[in-house]
């Protein structure tokens, strides 16, 4: 209890004793006097969980493009990953306009969760790619449709960036020869170049007006911080990704979304042969070249086989059994390519759950309940009472609903919460 101060104020010592008391009192629950006080005050208003600011576009509705240069193999991936037909012919500019697939994300939590609950429909979450046209040398000035497919980039939230390290006659590269570091700094050096030109005509365009006070305080920062970027990119030779940024830093950037910004995956396509032996003479250069240009995530994999594991897929389960029977070490390497996708674009994923719908939900890390609900509707957003939140984790240890509640695992959240990957939420509205 607080000190009393019934019957006028209490002899020096023994408000000592109480305020001692109170101290350990307070100590005892890590200083939250609303926890023992037996009258709690009118509950505050509730604090917001601390969330990351991230370089890139705050929405949810994040995209993956797949880059490089030419007859790479870009639109055979695509066609992999999307089961779509679009056309890629060997010619360097047959994807003319970005072709975009919504890919369902693999998740065992999501296949657990719909053999529990046995619903009507089941909506898996997904990850959105688009297919990119091939860059060439002097794109950043034009060549070869550059700006257009520049612009293409621009429209992406990170990155697949594919090179080739396959030899094939049958597949003419734009280059001559098959080099993917070179090509790699092709790609690379293009989106450098353009990033900083538009710093650079930004930072002049600014500079008069910010020496006459013009735009104020709000102005200056903005253009100390891209002075500062542009410094960085043109002294390290680096995407700004690379770069150490304070908040107003990343304010200012994301005002621009400049291309070097996207987070990127690097993606090295080999023939089949080398995919299943693991061995390939580019590979160890490759890494090289990527850790000196500040690192990043570098996979492996091969179209070929991918191409011919899709064809087993489509032959039905009892030929991919036969071929895995047969081949227990043969393993696709798409689930692990999505799986990376969605982590680069800080993307995560909560549930909905019921005999009607089983649905995963993309939402961009650090997002609030309230503003998660949004995903789902407008209306459960702008209706929000609460959510109701359990873990997957807790549900599959648990086993049902009920022992998850019962075990006091079921929690009651409010609008500034911030939602966790794997979270099983029930949004409660006045809508």
């Amino acid at each position: 209890r607080a000190p009393s101060c019934s019957g006028g104020f209490p002899a020096p010592q023994r408000l000592a004793q109480e305020l001692h008391a109170g101290a350990l009192l307070t100590h005892a629950y890590s200083y939250n006097f609303k926890a023992w006080t037996t009258m709690p005050p009118k509950k505050a208003a509730e604090e917001p969980e601390e969330r990351e600011l991230v370089l890139g576009r705050p929405s949810n509705n994040l995209k993956m493009g797949i880059v490089g240069v030419p007859n790479v193999g870009k639109s055979s991936f695509f066609n992999v990953l999307s089961r779509k037909n679009i056309p890629a012919e060997n010619f360097p500019f047959c994807t003319i306009e970005p072709n975009e697939a919504i890919v369902p994300l693999p998740d065992p939590r999501f296949n657990w969760l719909v053999n529990h609950y046995h619903p009507r429909s089941e909506k898996p979450p997904t990850i959105n790619i688009h297919d990119i046209a091939g860059l060439v040398r002097g794109a950043s000035e034009g060549a070869g449709l550059g700006n257009e497919f520049l612009s293409h980039i621009a429209a992406v939230d990170g990155i697949f960036h594919l090179c080739r390290a396959f030899e094939g006659e049958e597949v003419t590269h734009v280059e001559g020869d098959v080099n993917p570091v070179r090509d790699l700094e092709i790609v690379e050096d293009e989106l450098l170049i353009k990033d900083k030109n538009l710093v650079r005509n930004a930072v002049e365009s600014m500079r008069k007006n910010v020496e006459r006070k013009v735009g104020g305080r709000e102005k200056l920062l903005e253009f100390q911080s891209l002075e500062k970027v542009l410094a960085f990119m043109e002294e390290e030779n680096k995407g700004v990704r690379f770069g150490s940024w304070t908040t107003q830093d990343i304010e200012t950037l994301n005002k621009y979304q400049l291309l070097t910004s996207k987070e990127v995956v690097y993606l090295v396509n080999l023939s089949k042969r080398d995919y299943l032996r693991m061995g390939n003479k580019w590979l160890p250069k490759i890494q090289q070249w990527v850790q000196s240009r500040g690192g990043g995530t570098i996979i492996p994999f091969s179209v070929e086989f991918e191409q011919e594991m899709l064809d087993l897929e489509m032959a039905g389960e009892d030929a991919v059994k036969a071929y895995m029977d047969e081949n227990p070490t043969h393993k696709s390497m798409l689930p692990r390519i999505l799986k990376t996708g969605y982590q680069a674009l800080h993307l995560i994923h909560f549930f909905t759950c019921g005999a009607d719908e089983v649905r995963g939900w993309t939402i961009r890390r650090g997002k609030f309940a309230q503003e998660a609900a949004g995903v789902i509707h407008s209306d459960i957003m702008n209706n929000f009472i609460r959510a109701e939140v359990f873990h997957f984790k807790d549900l599959k240890k648990e086993g049902n609903d009920e022992a998850v509640q019962n075990a006091g695992l079921k929690r009651t959240e409010g609008k500034k919460y911030v939602i966790k990957d794997g979270d099983i939420c029930f949004f409660r509205h006045n809508g």
